[in-house]
């Protein structure tokens, strides 16, 4: 910030200042030119009209040139049939001369235009003072502007880098400026959900180990009977059993995941479809023009849905990169509301999904390029835990479908 205000401070002094100072020399020097001529003007007049020898005259020119403006550093010759008279210290370097011939009666007036160029060079250095306070006041102003900044950022620093460490107390922030509040307001939003996913995983755990222990424990005891057991029917009444046991213990894991997703649906709220379909086609178009391809969104109607922002982005995301790295073409992004619902659909123009996958494209490990095969699977979880589903509606041109539930 500071190197900022010095170059901006900088380029005004080069903008103004130099400018200025060459439009100063120009109005010393024709200012200066003006003076001359004027006062040789008067000299003229003066000698002239006087029947006094040019000799006794030497008083009333020198009085006339030590007056005003420059006085000291002019020199006057007057010529005429009484003889030449020499006013004033006569210059030795390169001067501006005026003169003015009428009646047998020549006058010149000149300076040295050394004495013009110390009247520049002072100007210069009021410009230069100028141009110091200018650089100072920058500088303070910057250091000021930086001081103001740097609190705040260092307090968002400590915040993410606690946020980081899984901790949800965060230091205030109020540092005024509009967008550094925005940034302090997400982290406390986000250390806010990560303090709720955190305290339903943990009741998730203490619920999952308190329910499974139970059951393992007596499906162990029966595991145990069956390896000492000899006794054929024995053990076919043990194993019986213990198949009884193994389907109440996935009914059991079947309830605790039901409840964790009816966990994850109560932190779903209103999203506004249309901004963040903008926010995706912003955030992806410089990824597309790269690649000399378009991403294009189809206007839509205002439509809020059921989900969680940022799972839904993540879902987004996943299906248009997935058309980036391995589609062709342009990719459209259309919406339409049937009913109470949202479907949203990302197509393009590739050769789609082989047949050898078909619906296989959504398990994990499964891919048609070598890639993981983790971002399909990723992305209908998170859009069934929000209520919704993903699903390959066309392999050939691929039509990928998100359906969402409308907020009435």
């Amino acid at each position: 910030m500071l190197r900022s205000a010095l170059i901006a401070a900088a380029v005004g002094v080069l903008l103004v200042g130099v400018p200025l100072l060459g439009l100063g020399a120009w109005t010393v020097t024709r200012q200066t030119e003006s003076d001359l001529s004027r006062r040789a003007m008067v000299l003229q007049l003066l000698v002239a009209g006087s029947t006094a020898p040019l000799p006794e005259l030497a008083g009333q020119v020198e009085l006339l040139l030590g007056q005003g403006r420059n006085a000291g550093h002019l020199h006057a010759r007057i010529s005429s049939p009484d003889g030449v008279l020499d006013v004033g210290t006569a210059p030795t370097g390169q001067v501006i001369r005026r003169s003015v011939s009428q009646d047998d009666v020549m006058v010149a007036v000149d300076i040295e235009r050394s004495v013009l160029n110390w009247e520049v060079a002072e100007f210069g250095l009021v410009i230069l003072g100028l141009s110091l306070v200018a650089f100072g006041v920058a500088t303070l102003s910057a250091l000021w502007q930086a001081r103001r900044l740097v609190e705040p950022l260092e307090v968002l620093a400590d915040n993410a880098d606690r946020l980081g460490r899984g901790e949800s107390r965060l230091r205030p922030v109020s540092s005024g400026v509009a967008e550094l509040d925005r940034v302090a307001e997400g982290l406390e939003r986000s250390a806010a959900s990560m303090t709720a996913a955190l305290a339903a995983e943990r009741e998730f755990a203490s619920d999952a180990s308190h329910q499974l222990r139970t059951p393992l424990t007596a499906l162990s005891m029966r595991l145990e009977e069956i390896a000492t057991s000899e006794e054929v029917d024995e053990v076919h009444e043990e194993a019986r059993v213990a198949l009884n046991q193994v389907e109440r213990l996935t009914q059991v894991v079947d309830s605790l995941l039901a409840r964790s997703r009816l966990q994850r649906r109560a932190t779903v709220t209103s999203v506004n479809l249309g901004e963040l379909l903008d926010q995706q086609v912003e955030e992806w178009t410089p990824a597309f023009r790269e690649r000399r391809r378009r991403l294009v969104l189809h206007p839509l109607e205002k439509i809020s849905v059921v989900a969680t922002p940022g799972a839904l982005s993540q879902v987004m995301a996943t299906l248009v990169e997935n058309s980036l790295q391995h589609g062709r073409g342009t990719v459209s992004i259309t919406a339409r509301r049937t009913g109470r619902s949202v479907v949203v659909e990302v197509t393009d123009e590739g050769e789609g999904v082989p047949p050898s996958l078909g619906s296989r494209i959504f398990e994990r490990s499964v891919s048609s390029s070598g890639s993981t095969g983790l971002g399909l699977a990723l992305a209908r979880d998170l859009a069934e835990a929000d209520g919704g589903r993903l699903e390959l509606v066309r392999a050939r041109p691929p039509v990928f479908a998100v359906f969402l539930s409308a907020v009435d």
